[in-house]
């Protein structure tokens, strides 16, 4: 079994040691293709590859075809959305995520972009405190209550809304108050961290209602995806509310504009960050490694996120 790392973005040299190790160890081949610069790099690369693993990487329906002996993707991270799930599932592969090993890194960020804007991105200026202010986390998983935690641990008041979490007690472990509705959400949150994925429901669905409705002087975070803004009803909120802020990890397709009329009340980080730590580059690289095991000696499939 052949087992190809291809990452545009490449994994740490320590996280790569350690997944050579578990994919080698249980008798599989490695092969590396990093800082591809070429879409048809990757397609070469993938001819002859029985498993794949991906960082940010696009695996398209051409990458698929061109993958005859392809079974199994893993995508290094929690979201998939850059995997094409149809074109897997049609060939029969199994496309896994690794929930989990970025949260921390990610949740870290998302508080920290809290305190960047509050404090007028570190520039002269008498800025404000995150103790007091409402926090509201809009999808409850696994980075949207580390988040909720590391508000609380600050002062924050932080209450959540995810339509997906149906038990009450989830929020009330950790002493969060559970709002009935994203609207509510909204009205009632100083600060609103993002988590949700880019799906048809989510596409666009942020956008100038929502915002609108914010307190005065609200920020909100996105370290999710971008898709999920939509950037035109952004772009006139921000004109219309002159105390609203916006701050992502994601750079909106207007960044540019956004950046020139708002001015520091909107940033986006230059490239991706939320997974951006030495800690969640190991543990994701390392999950995905093993869970590649996992399929081929035991046939386990726990996160596989498409029906294959």
């Amino acid at each position: 079994m052949k087992v190809l790392v291809a990452t545009e973005k490449p994994f740490a040299k320590k996280a790569v040691e350690g997944i050579r190790e578990i994919v080698e160890g249980a008798g599989y081949e490695l092969a590396l293709l990093e800082k591809y610069a070429d879409r048809s790099e990757l397609l070469a690369a993938v001819a002859d590859a029985d498993a794949l693993i991906v960082r940010s990487d696009k695996v398209t329906a051409e990458v698929i075809a061109a993958a005859p002996n392809l079974k199994i993707v893993v995508r290094a991270g929690a979201g998939y959305d850059n995997v094409d799930l149809a074109a897997a599932s049609g060939r029969g592969i199994v496309v896994m995520n690794t929930p989990g090993q970025n949260s921390n890194a990610v949740a870290e960020l998302a508080v920290a972009m809290m305190i960047f804007m509050a404090r007028n991105r570190f520039t002269p200026g008498t800025g404000s405190e995150i103790q007091g202010k409402t926090l509201g986390i809009h999808a409850y998983g696994n980075v949207g209550r580390l988040v909720g935690r590391k508000g609380k641990a600050l002062g924050m008041r932080v209450v959540a809304y995810d339509p997906f979490v149906s038990d009450p007690q989830v929020f009330a472990a950790d002493g969060v108050e559970q709002v009935s509705s994203v609207e509510e959400l909204y009205r009632v949150s100083d600060y609103l961290s993002l988590h949700i994925p880019a799906t048809p429901q989510t596409t666009g669905s942020i956008g100038y209602e929502l915002l609108t409705s914010m307190p005065k002087g609200a920020t909100l975070v996105n370290t999710a995806r971008k898709e999920v803004i939509d950037e035109e009803g952004l772009m006139r909120a921000l004109t219309e509310r002159e105390d609203l802020k916006y701050v992502t990890d994601i750079a909106a397709a207007v960044q540019p504009e956004l950046d020139e009329k708002f001015g520091k009340r909107v940033f986006a980080t230059a490239k991706k960050m939320g997974a951006e730590t030495a800690e969640a580059n190991l543990n994701a690289g390392l999950a995905a490694a093993r869970q590649i095991v996992g399929f081929f000696t035991d046939g386990c499939t726990r996160f596989q996120v498409n029906k294959a």
